[in-house]
């Protein structure tokens, strides 16, 4: 069976005139046009999930709000990025995630290099709207090299990914339903003991929090490299 050509469609975004391919997401034309949407849970080169729920944006014509990071592009459809009421969703939602687990930012080894923490500044999220609900989970710094805490965990699942789609291992996985769920390693053992983990640290590196970090290395030098996705891409292209 021959696949369908992927066809040129054109859409406004904020009444501005784009271009995109029609297998195309709104996020990845905004991309291209340097139009701001807010994410956590997309990272380019990854799948996406719509997870974080950040990225939601209206459609004319529809009452719903829908992520950007999984709808596809139509023709002569008008999107909108940045209104009152989008606005409002997103601050309940950041709120929500940071009231479903700990996020002390003084404390924190990704204190000034964390995507949740800079995203709140974007939207001025100055306190938590909705009450703490969050549990404490066990921190497990069983690995030599690195440690995870499900506390600062926000379940974007890139980690998950990058070890299933890049690396292929599939070490990691979510274990648990709502304010119980963590991400796991194999059969939820402690880290040092999975079979499946190949110690790449490409998990670490694209954490958007400080969830997964490298041990011994303080907040300042925290500067993770989530562009390692996109760039290990490009040299398996180039060979």
């Amino acid at each position: 069976m021959i696949r369908e050509k992927a066809r040129v469609k054109t859409f406004k975004i904020d009444d501005i005139d784009v271009t995109g391919r029609s297998n195309s997401t709104i996020l990845e034309i905004a991309n291209e046009h340097n139009i701001k949407i807010p994410t956590l849970c997309y990272l380019e080169g990854l799948s996406c999930v719509g997870a974080c729920r950040m990225c939601l944006i209206e459609v004319k014509g529809s009452s719903k709000l829908i992520p950007a990071c999984t709808a596809k592009i139509k023709e002569g459809m008008e999107v909108i990025t940045t209104s009152p009421r989008i606005e409002k969703h997103r601050k309940m939602i950041l709120s929500m995630i940071f009231a479903e687990r700990t996020h002390t930012c003084s404390v924190c080894v990704s204190n000034g290099h964390c995507e949740l923490q800079d995203l709140s500044v974007e939207l001025n999220l100055e306190h938590s709207v909705v009450p703490y609900i969050h549990k404490n989970f066990d921190i497990d710094a069983s690995h030599k090299d690195y440690m995870y805490d499900p506390n600062r965990c926000i379940l974007c699942t890139r980690c998950v990914r990058v070890c299933d789609e890049v690396e292929g291992a599939h070490a990691l996985d979510i274990l648990g339903r709502g304010i119980d769920s963590k991400i796991i390693h194999d059969m939820d053992e402690p880290w040092i003991d999975s079979e499946s983990c190949t110690s790449c640290g490409k998990c670490v590196q694209v954490c958007p929090t400080g969830s997964l970090f490298e041990k011994g290395v303080s907040a300042t030098e925290m500067v993770k490299k989530k562009n390692i996705v996109t760039n290990l891409i490009q040299m398996r292209k180039d060979r």
